[in-house]
């Protein structure tokens, strides 16, 4: 039997895209797997629209925060109930081409990987992007840019042993990611598009200001880097992320 993969969504206000985004996983060709929905919202309503939407589904789990955590600690929670072997990554705006798993996982079992990751489409209004990455990053290179999407990442379930996402509001898996690639874990991506991102206007990465601010916290409270060092890289990450939107638009 194929090794069972948890699917970690955390929820807070993405009803418009969430159908979508379930609906892509249930067509995965790769079938042994759980769906763990974190909900994230204080105010209930979407709840009881998504109980009702998805009552059949009997591979979701839906579990309940109290107060709103945030996508990090909603993470977290999730990857702590899971019961999968591979715990796999997927934004509620996000979804999957359909043999996703399936390819990803066998890579991982053919280059013996305790990560992997993959190119992914951008979803930007009406227009579709190709986003390229490389098969392995050092940490030299991870340090100048993030070009790991996090819906595209499947890692095996002991990785939780070495580290989760730290509390941040942005960036938190740009810090996991880093931190991996410092202890030594086995990753690579595939350069095949598996992912479409959707680059909507209520997503919390277009908060600039606090992505500014989150990526100093990484470099300067996480990677121990000094002041001026952790300022310039934040100055590198922003000009790379600057040529990543300028390279989708044009």
């Amino acid at each position: 039997m194929k090794d069972k993969v948890s699917i970690i969504i955390p929820f807070y206000r993405n009803l418009k895209y969430l159908s979508q985004t379930i609906k892509s996983v249930q067509n995965q060709t790769y079938k042994n797997y759980e769906i763990i929905l974190i909900y994230d919202d204080e105010d209930k309503s979407d709840l009881k629209v998504i109980k009702n939407k998805f009552k059949n589904l009997k591979k979701l789990i839906i579990i309940e925060n109290k107060k709103n955590l945030g996508a990090a600690k909603s993470r977290n929670i999730g990857i702590s109930k899971s019961k999968g072997k591979y715990i796999a990554f997927l934004d509620a705006d996000d979804y999957w081409k359909k043999d996703k798993l399936h390819k990803q996982i066998s890579f991982m079992k053919r280059n013996s990987l305790d990560l992997s990751y993959s190119s992914y489409e951008i979803i930007s209004g009406n227009f579709k992007s190709k986003h390229d990455i490389k098969k392995t990053y050092t940490y030299d290179e991870l340090l100048q840019k993030c070009d790991i999407g996090l819906s595209t990442v499947i890692m095996k379930s002991k990785l939780s042993n070495i580290s989760a996402f730290p509390p941040l509001k942005t960036q938190e898996d740009y810090a996991l990611w880093l931190k991996f690639v410092r202890k030594g874990v086995k990753f690579m991506g595939i350069n095949t598009s598996l992912v479409y991102w959707r680059d909507t206007p209520e997503s919390l990465s277009k908060n600039v200001i606090q992505k500014l601010k989150d990526s100093f916290k990484v470099y300067y409270e996480l990677e121990n880097k000094n002041f001026l060092e952790s300022m310039f890289r934040v100055f590198v990450l922003s000009k790379n992320k600057l040529k990543k939107l300028y390279r989708l638009k044009n």
